[in-house]
């Protein structure tokens, strides 16, 4: 690549980090343990669902 071009990629992500390191006081919390387990709560109510069907 010639120092003339420039991709863009370092620029275009900087302000994706920027959008996403701000935390907003009033957002809900919630513990990434709790996503996994309703996850995985949710793949056996399926597989339980299809095998009963």
């Amino acid at each position: 690549m010639s120092k003339g071009q420039n991709s863009g990629g370092l620029m275009s992500s900087a302000g994706l980090v920027r959008y996403f390191d701000s935390e907003d006081p009033n957002a809900l919390r919630i513990d990434p343990r709790t996503i996994v387990a309703f996850g995985a709560f949710f793949g056996l109510l399926v597989l339980l669902l299809t095998a009963l069907a």
